[in-house]
């Protein structure tokens, strides 16, 4: 005999496709309309080596680095790079200062970590000499905060974050990352209230200095969150605002369009996707067209049931 889906088994089906697919896409692309376009958006291209270096693929979160594949080649790097972590160790032994020194110990124990003969959190101690020597430098303490994320101390993480927004509360490096991890740990409503905060003091902090908190990237990282909560109006809402009010930013466009693809308004999102297309900086487009590409492959399919035959709530078997 063969099983057939009854029409409510396949409505059931489609909404499960569905929530996952939103999910992902709210995940992965959403968010992206909330960096700041000047230098943290689409990939971090801006950052530097030692930066981007770290969160290739490697070990767990919260594990040590996996159970190294010994043969001569793998053995030969490792007793280089061992020999140049010494090196580098007696230098700061004599100059426990020397940043050059530090940000090569964070590198080569970054190489360690990546062939299985360490593990990331020996970067750990040199990352938070390095964040401490260049408070100015985003860099640095993002890194050091991911690396404790990525290991598994997430209130150590959470900790670097919001010290960092403590120094600076418009900080939308460190905004981001702590709104990231707090939705990491399913704390939507400690993120919203995090945001909200922002929002609220934002207008006093920049009547006292100018420029402090960059109100639309936290209105539309807000958005963003409220999006992967399925909070759909409150996100168009804000969009919607911000359209009116930053005729410029291509971001809520994208945004909206994003949030109308998925609710199956296919022609009205590709207006929208178009409008953030021609307002987008040059060096952006390209990334742009291929996630709209994205979005059209991984739009849940159409809901059919209004043309099927009455449901019932059970599976029917015919023969």
């Amino acid at each position: 005999m063969r099983v057939q889906r009854s029409p409510v088994a396949r409505k059931r089906d489609r909404k499960t496709f569905g929530e996952a697919k939103q999910r992902r896409l709210i995940t992965t692309g959403l968010i992206l309309v909330c960096i700041v376009v000047g230098g943290f958006f689409l990939g971090r291209s801006t950052l530097s080596p030692l930066f981007a270096s770290i969160f290739k693929p490697q070990e767990p979160a919260g594990q040590n680095a996996a159970t190294p594949v010994v043969d001569s080649t793998t053995a030969a790097k490792q007793a280089e790079l061992e020999t140049q972590a010494r090196g580098f160790e007696a230098v700061l032994q004599r100059q426990p200062e020397d940043r050059t020194a530090l940000t090569e110990l964070v590198n080569t124990r970054i190489e360690l970590a990546r062939i299985g003969a360490g593990s990331l959190r020996d970067t750990i101690e040199p990352l938070q000499k390095l964040a401490n020597l260049n408070p100015d430098d985003n860099k640095y303490s993002i890194l050091l905060a991911q690396t404790k994320q990525h290991t598994g101390d997430l209130e150590g993480a959470a900790a670097v974050y919001r010290s960092m927004l403590e120094a600076k509360p418009g900080n939308m490096e460190a905004m981001e990352g702590l709104v990231t991890l707090l939705m990491a740990q399913k704390r939507p409503e400690a993120a919203i209230g995090l945001l909200q905060d922002t929002l609220d003091t934002a207008p006093n902090l920049n009547k006292i200095q100018p420029k402090t908190v960059d109100e639309t990237s936290v209105k539309l990282l807000l958005a963003s969150v409220y999006a992967e909560q399925q909070r759909y109006n409150e996100a168009i809402a804000i969009y919607d605002d911000t359209i009116k009010t930053n005729k410029e930013d291509f971001r809520p466009l994208w945004g909206k369009g994003a949030i109308l693809q998925l609710q199956g308004k296919t022609e009205e999102a590709k207006s929208f996707f178009n409008a953030a297309t021609e307002l987008a900086p040059a060096k952006y487009k390209d990334q742009i067209k291929a996630r709209v590409k994205q979005l059209a492959e991984e739009t849940p399919p159409p809901d059919n049931s209004a043309n099927e035959s009455s449901p019932d709530e059970g599976e029917s078997a015919s023969p």
